[in-house]
């Protein structure tokens, strides 16, 4: 049985890697994981979505909030879901993983998710480095990077109920900030909500932009769902996988969702897309400085939660070492990607962001199906998988290919005659991620039925 009355002990540094959570060392209740979203997704990169939601992709504020609104929740049920995997199974979310795959049939999945890992944690090291040179542009890019790992690193090292205290209180802090941000926005509503982009209309905003909008704001949260297990899995069993459902999903759905409309309109009134941190700090005038640091520890909050997922990842590709040496590792990696990065950061992050889901949402789907539909996902199936189950790396391999004439990816893979030759179903917005969603999640659950295996 698990042990309601088992205090955090957030200073300890943690000592389970992928191993089982059994009872005893179960706690907390599904409220945790709402402020635990919450705080990672009050974050710069949901942000700079809001200003090139407006900028770059042709929307006004007034028709990229309900675009927003709908691709957020989508996005959210599906961390949301996967979230309430943790408490049922007690294990990390790669490692579950393994029911459906095998555990040799998962390290496709697996190192797939290791480099995600460290491509989000690049992206908000080079963001937040970048803040703090707004407000102390002497400071040495690589000395600031460098410093930003460090924090981040020791953070993910302490583990799972550390960083469920420091994002309990970033909520706190985040929240508090963001509003203050938001009620300087207040007196621009008109100019902000009167301004139409370049090539947009007020009237009739084009298919291809309502497109965009919408997968960019889906494919960001949903990033998330390969890590959410790792931080419900300390839950005790009996928890209501309704509320950590709901919980997860409103924690990441509001805060990015709040964000993104507070950069639409910032990037209204500024428009301004070379530089969108100096830009904020200059619109926010008194609160200027407040404002940077505040993109500044939503780098961290974010950042702790990519860099102890990459460390449970390592460990699901059988790495033979401890945690701690898996997110040390994984730091070094993030800051040398982070100093080749930082010189063209547009074009880094804007790529990655567009090219990040294509692995996700068909593993999504198998993954989702077989625990929920199927029941096959069980915690005597995740310790005991077979070596490889080849149906269904099959369906997911070909779930990929099949969207693959749906993609809109940016070059050098926008280039073949066969890429994207479909997506003007779509207005030309890339639809892939949920082509290969449905086609994963309806091949597996037909196959798994008639085989009964």
């Amino acid at each position: 049985m698990s042990n309601p009355e088992k205090v955090d002990k957030a200073t300890t540094i943690e000592t389970f890697g992928i191993e089982h959570i059994p009872g005893n060392e179960r706690h907390g209740s599904p409220g945790r994981v709402f402020t635990l979203w919450f705080a990672a997704n009050l974050t710069i990169a949901d942000y700079v979505i809001g200003v090139l939601c407006v900028l770059v992709f042709g929307l006004t504020v007034l028709q990229a909030i309900p675009v927003l609104i709908v691709g957020n929740i989508l996005g959210g049920l599906v961390v949301g879901l996967s979230a309430a995997m943790g408490p049922k199974l007690g294990y990390p979310q790669m490692f579950s993983s393994r029911s459906s795959f095998g555990k040799r049939g998962n390290y496709v999945l697996a190192a797939l998710n290791w480099i995600s890992t460290v491509g989000w944690f690049t992206v908000n090291t080079i963001l937040g480095t970048e803040a703090l040179q707004v407000i102390l542009p002497n400071f040495n890019f690589y000395v600031a990077a460098t410093l930003l790992v460090v924090v981040q690193v020791l953070i993910a090292i302490y583990g799972h109920d550390f960083i469920h205290l420091f994002e309990k209180i970033m909520s706190v802090v985040l929240g508090i900030l963001w509003l203050g941000i938001f009620v300087v926005t207040i007196p621009h509503f008109g100019q902000a909500l009167s301004f139409v982009p370049v090539g947009g209309s007020p009237t009739n905003p084009a298919a291809s932009a309502i497109g965009t909008v919408l997968v960019a704001s889906f494919s960001y949260i949903m990033s998330w769902a390969p890590y959410a297990s790792d931080y419900s899995r300390y839950l005790p069993v009996s928890s209501s996988t309704k509320k950590v459902t709901v919980f997860a999903l409103a924690g990441g759905a509001i805060a990015s969702f709040a964000l993104e409309v507070i950069g639409a309109l910032v990037g209204s009134v500024t428009q301004k897309i070379s530089n969108y941190f100096a830009a904020l700090y200059s619109f926010a005038g008194s609160l200027g400085v407040l404002a940077i640091v505040t993109i500044i520890l939503g780098a961290i909050a974010a950042n702790a939660l990519n860099i102890y997922t990459n460390s449970l990842t390592a460990l699901v590709l059988d790495v033979k070492t401890k945690r701690w040496a898996t997110v040390v590792v994984g730091g070094i990696v993030g800051l040398v990607l982070s100093l080749y990065g930082g010189t063209n950061f547009e074009v880094f992050y804007e790529n990655f962001l567009l090219i990040l889901a294509y692995w996700i949402t068909p593993w999504l789907a198998i993954v989702l199906v077989d625990f929920f539909i199927l029941k096959r996902t069980t915690k005597e199936r995740c310790a005991n998988p077979k070596m490889w189950d080849i149906p269904a790396l099959a369906i997911y391999g070909l779930s990929i290919l099949l969207s693959v004439p749906f993609m809109v990816p940016p070059p050098p893979l926008s280039t073949g005659k066969v890429i994207g030759v479909l997506s003007s179903w779509f207005g030309g917005a890339d639809f892939s991620y949920y082509i290969s969603f449905a086609i994963a999640g309806i091949l597996y659950y037909v196959y798994r039925r008639r085989s009964q295996g």
